[in-house]
């Protein structure tokens, strides 16, 4: 069964959805005249723009809500393995498909502003309900939204939490030797009390967490930058040379360059994927514009920032190994000699070492432990609109307060088991679902882009005329 999930999951997450994501990010930048670069001022006033109102949360508190969920073990970990496998070169590729994929969050999140609904006193939206009502309330619209709402509820709200849950478990073992049973606690404990508040206090919590945290780890970085700046002009050369061939050390792993690069941009960035607009629909807006260009910059944020980050403390310090994937053989060490086993945090850790020796194993891990958790909170959002919109489905439009009171269970149920249990089967499998969202999302977004135009072009429009 392993090897047979693990074929699927390589089907699923081959580079033919790797190239869809790039394709559609190609396409919405074409469209919008590129408005990822022209409308940047525009993303950042709209930021802080709008308050929240009894239906809905803040602009700024949606842009932390999705953010929290964009911000994950990927931007520490991820990027590590991007560089482990591809070189310095690999960076370049992360920030090419953040820039590209600013496109396909617009749109996602402008449908989801566009086609939301008001469930319980609060705005519900995201890819189910704009593919329903977007493909025009068919027969096929309503199976397609039902296939997506399915597969989030098992990838988001039942595999993945475990997996997040088990790698602070295993961080937060290692670095200060806590037994991983109290790390569980506490994570149910926190998550629980957050997500039984509903979208409301989750947002006031992302909105306090997100920005302090990747904040805090951002400084870090430029501390880094500062202390080793000599060395800024070679890692420079390292990245846009290894991104293009150009450099003979890693020219002969090309292929991976190219290839991890986009694929960790997206894994971490995740636009396109269909988890962004559940967040962006909750926020009240004067225009479903509004949170497109909020949730735009939102991977801007993710990628160009906080994977930025620990790309520059890993690159800057001399910090990592690169290894050929086909034979596992080293191609190159920067200085500090790592093995395959040890591609991930220890990176930056070793990274974070060289300017405090000793205190990135504690840095890395208590910055962990907070964006996973805010990647928990995100999670649970996420699976339960979906619950929510599966339900009023079967029942005919009735919701149900008992199946969101198991879904907490089970979510939380599912934190537990995975922090004092290997959660490596159980990634698989999320991933295979994230990456069947990111099939019938993506499509679903290219088809209505007509309608995500009119959204655009409406808001200049207006912008215009002032």
């Amino acid at each position: 069964m392993e090897n047979a999930i693990n074929t699927i999951n390589s089907i699923v997450w081959s580079n033919w959805l790797v190239g869809l994501c790039f394709i559609s990010g190609i396409y919405f930048s074409l469209r919008t005249r590129f408005s990822q670069i022209r409308n940047l001022k525009e993303m950042v006033g709209l930021l802080f723009g709008g308050q929240s109102s009894d239906k809905g949360i803040s602009s700024f508190q949606g842009f932390c809500t999705a953010l929290a969920g964009r911000i994950g073990t990927g931007n520490i970990a991820g990027v590590a393995t991007a560089i482990a496998w591809g070189g310095p070169g690999a960076l370049f590729w992360m920030w090419a498909i953040a820039f590209l994929g600013a496109g396909s969050a617009f749109a996602e999140s402008t449908l989801g502003q566009l086609y939301k609904e008001e469930h319980d006193g609060e705005y519900r939206g995201g890819p189910a309900y704009y593919i329903e009502k977007g493909f025009g309330e068919t027969g096929f619209a309503k199976a397609y939204g039902l296939l997506f709402a399915i597969v989030t509820v098992i990838a988001i709200g039942i595999l993945l939490p475990g997996v997040q849950s088990n790698s602070i478990a295993d961080a937060v073992k290692s670095s200060f030797g806590l037994n991983t049973t109290v790390t569980a606690v506490i994570l149910v404990v926190l998550t629980g009390i957050v997500v039984l508040g509903g979208i409301k206090r989750i947002g006031s919590a992302a909105e306090f967490i997100v920005p302090f945290m990747g904040g805090l780890y951002i400084l870090m970085a430029v501390i880094i930058i500062i202390v080793n700046i000599g060395q800024l002009p070679t890692v420079l050369a390292q990245i846009f040379k290894g991104a293009f061939k150009l450099d003979a050390t890693f020219g002969g792993i090309f292929g991976s360059t190219v290839a991890w690069g986009v694929k960790r941009g997206v894994y971490s960035n995740e636009a396109g994927q269909g988890t962004g607009p559940q967040a962006s629909s909750a926020a009240e807006v004067n225009h479903p514009a509004v949170q497109g260009f909020v949730q735009a910059f939102s991977v801007y944020v993710d990628t160009l920032f906080v994977c930025s980050a620990t790309g520059f403390m890993i690159l800057m310090t001399n910090c990592y190994t690169t290894f050929n994937e086909s034979t596992k053989e080293v191609v190159y060490n920067a200085g500090q000699a790592f093995t395959v086993d040890q591609i991930g945090p220890q990176y930056t850790i070793a990274g974070i070492n060289t300017l405090i020796p000793g205190f990135g194993g504690a840095f890395v891990t208590i910055a962990l432990f907070f964006f996973v958790f805010t990647t928990l909170m995100a999670y649970y959002y996420i699976a339960e609109v979906n619950l929510t919109y599966i339900v009023k489905k079967v029942t005919g439009g009735k919701s149900s307060k008992i199946c969101e009171y198991i879904l907490v269970l089970v979510f939380l149920a599912m934190i537990a088991f995975g922090a004092v249990k290997s959660a490596t089967l159980a990634w698989t499998m999320g991933d295979i679902g994230v990456g069947m969202m990111a099939w019938l999302n993506i499509i679903a977004i290219l088809v209505l882009s007509n309608t995500v135009m009119k959204c655009f072009n409406d808001y200049e429009r207006q912008l215009k005329a002032g």
